[in-house]
């Protein structure tokens, strides 16, 4: 059993959870969905299906029945991963854009943010399907009884979500069927107000009775491809139809005793674990938890991760580097080597040869642990909902490159770049936790913030989620949340770091969920699990 340091020295009202089974959303009634799933003798696969599904519902703002899908799974013996993000349409190309759209001053083809032209093949209901199939236990459609009754009845709308819900819709309530789904009385609903989503309800209903097959190939899929051509959007039917999801090994890497677990690209998983194979060689552990040094390297080892990522990471197919290179310990010797201790530093890529997001967790006694996430990717995705279903549509487009030069350029039948990631830990061949951090670049900063202090400096699950996070931008600035130390904030600044705060009502900081597993060998020893204050939700057990 890891000998945390139980004590939690940050300001919080949350407290660490002990269970056999556990579900950990960001919502507590999709985390409750998963729990009566495990009452009724469900499996962890089960009870996240039905947390999924309802979380759909309870948290739009992050995730739709359009949207995209990653999980890893340890099934009692091996691990096992998801990757349901879907391509995009065959139609679409750089030329495909630039008619559309023009170019703008450097000559690229421009792109929207929303609408039909971000709208790639939603994945997630192909990844209920394919987890249920392989590893549930329950009957498909029972499932989905929570998210159907939540859908006709309605819920009671959190602060969090409401706050959330009221800075999109003054954005999207142009966008098509948006207005009528998510404006009811035209506008966004207040704190505590009854939302009901009856469309949804019966495309639920749909899904449940063809294990999902409905929506890629029946009536559901008519309808989407319909509403697609009449907003000249490029989805069709044989777009739908062609859709499976990928089962793919998940990428590894050392760390501490521990070896963390990502999806391999075209997500951005590889991220936290170049980050922390470069914090490794520098060993934070001779540094305190909060101190600059410690906050200082990790930073710049994320910087050098993201510099690499955003250079390199894309669909397989179209990489011109492979993850093993990226993760190769020489070139992560040759990486950290560029770190300075007195300095921030602008990192560039490495020369290699070529070669709104919900997540949630749960387990169960049996030793069964799935880490799961799906996303719209930003808040309510395209804007675009299809009338009468209450399907809102992702914008994982505005994800592909418009240089022809990139590895990630738009290209129809290619996955774009993805952030949405689970992560899974595992010591000796054994499973340790299953966790995520959701907020779009935040995600892979989360991973590794949350694991160094819960591996490196021995901080309890819901302390480590508690602790203020920094997040590096996408111009290699810093972000940094208000609770961090201000004489840790000012070194940062002294050392070069330069700070910019950037609103991002969506993403923010990220949000977790951890399952702990409190000794390898004991089943019956249970999880500890912690979930994220920083959003509505909750980790429920018994």
């Amino acid at each position: 059993m890891k000998n945390f340091n139980w004590a939690n020295p940050y300001p919080s009202t949350r407290t660490p959870l002990f269970a056999r089974n556990v579900v950990a959303t960001s919502h507590p009634l999709a985390a409750q969905a998963g729990l009566r799933m495990m009452l009724k003798g469900g499996n962890a696969v089960d009870a996240a299906i039905a947390a999924a599904a309802t979380i759909t519902l309870v948290e739009p703002v992050s995730c739709g029945i359009g949207g995209d899908c990653f999980a890893i799974l340890w099934d009692g013996k091996k691990l096992h991963g998801l990757n349901s993000s879907g391509p995009a349409p065959a139609a679409w190309n750089v030329e495909y854009f630039k008619r559309k759209y023009g170019s703008g001053p450097d000559g690229l083809a421009k792109q929207p943010k929303r609408g039909w032209d971000t709208v790639t093949v939603p994945g997630v209901v192909a990844g209920w399907a394919a987890l249920h199939g392989k590893f549930g236990k329950l009957p498909f459609d029972a499932l989905f009884e929570p998210a159907i009754e939540i859908a006709e009845r309605g819920y009671a709308v959190p602060p969090i979500v409401a706050g959330k819900w009221a800075k999109a819709a003054d954005e999207l309530k142009d966008q098509p069927g948006f207005a009528q789904a998510f404006m009811p009385g035209g506008r966004a609903p207040a704190i505590g107000e009854n939302f009901r989503f009856a469309d949804a309800a019966g495309t639920l209903k749909r899904i449940a009775q063809s294990h999902g097959r409905d929506f890629y190939e029946g009536e559901l899929a008519e309808k989407i491809a319909a509403f697609s051509r009449e907003g000249n959007g490029a989805l069709t039917l044989d777009d739908l139809r062609s859709y499976r999801p990928e089962w793919v090994e998940p990428l590894s890497k050392d760390y501490h005793g521990y070896t963390v677990h990502e999806i391999p690209p075209n997500g951005q998983g590889i991220a936290a674990l170049v980050a922390l194979g470069i914090a490794e060689r520098l060993d934070l552990r001779n540094f305190p938890v909060d101190s600059l040094q410690s906050q200082h390297i990790q930073i710049e080892a994320m910087k050098l991760a993201f510099a690499d990522l955003y250079r390199y990471a894309a669909d397989p197919r179209g990489m011109t580097v492979t993850p093993a290179q990226m993760l190769d310990d020489d070139y992560l010797d040759s990486r950290a080597r560029l770190i300075r201790l007195d300095q921030a530093t602008f990192h560039e890529a490495g020369r290699l040869p070529a070669g709104g997001t919900i997540y949630l967790s749960a387990a169960d006694e049996s030793g069964m642990m799935i880490s799961f996430i799906q996303s719209n990717y930003m808040g309510f995705g395209s804007g675009v909902v299809v009338p009468g279903t209450g399907i809102s549509l992702q914008n994982r487009g505005v994800g592909f490159s418009m240089d022809p030069a990139s590895p990630n350029v738009v290209e129809g039948g290619k996955r774009p770049f993805h952030t949405i990631i689970p992560g899974f830990l595992s010591k000796n061949g054994k499973p340790v936790m299953s966790f995520g951090v959701m907020g779009g670049d935040m995600q892979p900063q989360g991973h590794m913030q949350t694991l160094v202090r819960m591996i490196d400096y021995d901080q309890q699950p819901q302390a480590a989620c508690c602790a203020p996070r920094w997040k590096v931008n996408r111009d290699f600035t810093l972000d940094i949340e208000p609770n961090m130390n201000a004489d840790v904030v000012e070194g940062l600044k002294g050392l070069g770091h330069t700070f910019k705060s950037v609103y991002d009502p969506y993403m923010d900081f990220g949000a977790g969920q951890f399952i702990w597993r409190l000794s390898e060998d004991d089943k019956d020893a249970g999880y500890v699990a912690a979930s994220d204050g920083r959003r509505d939700g909750q980790a429920v057990g018994f």
